[in-house]
């Protein structure tokens, strides 16, 4: 196999990214007051620095030790202690989760009560261990005079993945669902349940907020850039629907004959490329990372598909007499 040739990629949009890293490999900014945020550039995750110590938000692995080195530079320049006294799980995910570990001691974990049983059931408790704390709907956590309020409104990116907001720093924190400039990875950013995930934005707006933290890449998002990303799945929709309003599935099935996986496969590629192409042609410049087709068709294809199976459009009329 051989590597993809980069240079043949749509250059980057500046405003896609963020700041430099420093000479250990990360970035760790003020976004409000004592709320801190902190990057790889690919991965990111936040801390609130308090009298009473610190209070951590995902800890994922490719960051790993530099949270560490984060929490400390901060603690030392504002004057508070470095000790992480709580952690809070965005949702179970590994990648932003399994460094969670680091932080051992006397740490009040906490989390969705989903979180905990997709811990539980994974067997990762060495990397990530289980929450002390749970909650179904929503959970106040008050440290060191702060308050965050964590609400889970239903599966989206993943069953348990839950909405972060600090109201006394203007910023909500909801992950792997909004990447701040650039377009989903595959399948709707790997997401389990795709009416959730296409439902999330608007309820992440329906927050009072200014700062979003995403989850992923090097910067902050905005209320634009969810707005804009909205815009895209939007687009994806209306593009399935009218390419499974248009595309005959009839002629495909026919010319397979006796392999009827052949015509399936036939068909719903062809309804992915007619609906996938204007969307990569609208967005690339837009939105970082649209001309990698295949993270626009991979996600084409899971939302027509919901459209499909959620919604029935295609397939439950007519039904067979």
């Amino acid at each position: 196999m051989t590597s993809p040739d980069l240079t043949d990629y749509a250059p980057i949009p500046p405003s896609a990214l963020g700041p430099a890293l420093n000479e250990q490999g990360y970035y760790v900014g003020r976004v409000e007051r004592n709320l801190y945020w902190v990057t790889d550039s690919v991965y990111n995750c936040a801390f609130l620095a308090t009298r009473d110590g610190v209070v951590l938000f995902d800890a994922p692995p490719s960051i790993g030790g530099n949270l560490r080195r984060a929490i400390d530079e901060i603690a030392a320049a504002e004057g508070v202690p470095n000790t992480v006294t709580h952690f809070v799980y965005s949702h179970h995910h590994a990648d932003h989760g399994s460094a969670a570990f680091l932080f051992g001691g006397d740490v009040t974990r906490i989390g969705h009560e989903e979180t905990r049983r997709l811990l539980a059931r994974d067997e990762d408790e060495q990397a990530r261990p289980l929450p002390d704390v749970t909650f179904a709907d929503t959970y106040t956590l008050e440290v060191g005079g702060e308050r965050v309020e964590l609400a889970w409104h239903g599966p989206n990116h993943t069953p348990d993945n839950i909405y972060i907001h600090f109201p006394g720093h203007d910023t909500l924190m909801f992950i792997d669902v909004v990447n701040a400039g650039w377009v989903p990875i595959y399948n709707v950013n790997l997401s389990e349940d795709v009416p959730g995930y296409m439902g999330a934005p608007a309820i992440a707006l329906s927050y009072p907020w200014t700062h979003l933290i995403s989850g992923h890449l090097g910067r902050l998002a905005t209320r634009d850039d969810v707005a804009v990303h909205q815009a895209y799945i939007a687009d994806i929709e209306a593009s399935a629907r009218e390419a499974l309003a248009t595309v005959d599935p009839i002629p495909f099935y026919m010319a397979a004959g006796e392999n009827a996986w052949a015509g399936v496969k036939a068909n719903l590629d062809t309804v992915t490329e007619r609906a996938a192409a204007p969307i990569v042609a609208k967005y690339t410049g837009v939105l970082a990372a649209a001309d990698i087709e295949i993270f626009t068709y991979t996600t084409t294809f899971q939302i027509m598909q919901s459209l499909r199976l959620d919604t029935g459009l295609g397939v439950s009329r007519p039904v067979n007499p």
